[in-house]
């Protein structure tokens, strides 16, 4: 069938003018949420990635200070550090120090946690995750330890 040299809108029957607006309306509320989906997964991740890090750091900071006392203000020091350089500093990020018993060859722990607010993504209102991480680290036996008490 031929088709006659005329603009492209004259080529549409009357009954396929809307057609264009009814898809559109049907698939812009898919490709929102899906791109809000994203949106939330990349921010999870994020937050999951700077937690690590801050109880990793704050581990670390632990394990080799010479002291249990300085080492957890340090671990802490570090901690918070590592969050703010995430962006995850505030009232939503907390780490936890375990010393234990702060002997050569012992295990301190460190535990970072932050909550990832979601309130400005569509369709989720209110909602939050809670992100956290473990760090354990083993006190080295053949560090010496100047300036601690034995």
């Amino acid at each position: 069938m031929a088709r006659s040299k005329a603009p492209f809108g004259r080529w549409l029957r009357a009954e396929e003018s809307g057609s264009a607006l009814i898809e559109a309306a049907l698939v812009l509320p898919v490709v929102l949420v899906i791109a809000s989906g994203v949106v939330m997964a990349g921010r999870v991740a994020h937050a999951r990635i700077g937690v690590e890090a801050a109880a990793r750091e704050a581990g670390r900071a632990l394990a080799g200070a010479p002291s249990a006392t300085q080492g957890l203000r340090e671990g802490r020091a570090r901690a918070l550090d590592a969050a703010n350089g995430y962006g995850l500093g505030g009232a939503a990020f907390r780490v936890e120090l375990d010393a234990g018993s702060f002997a050569r060859g012992s295990t301190v722990r460190a535990r970072a946690a932050c909550r990832v607010e979601l309130w400005d993504l569509p369709l989720l209102g209110r909602a939050a995750v809670t992100v956290a991480a473990s760090h354990e680290e083993r006190v080295e036996l053949y560090r010496s330890r100047a300036g601690a008490a034995p």
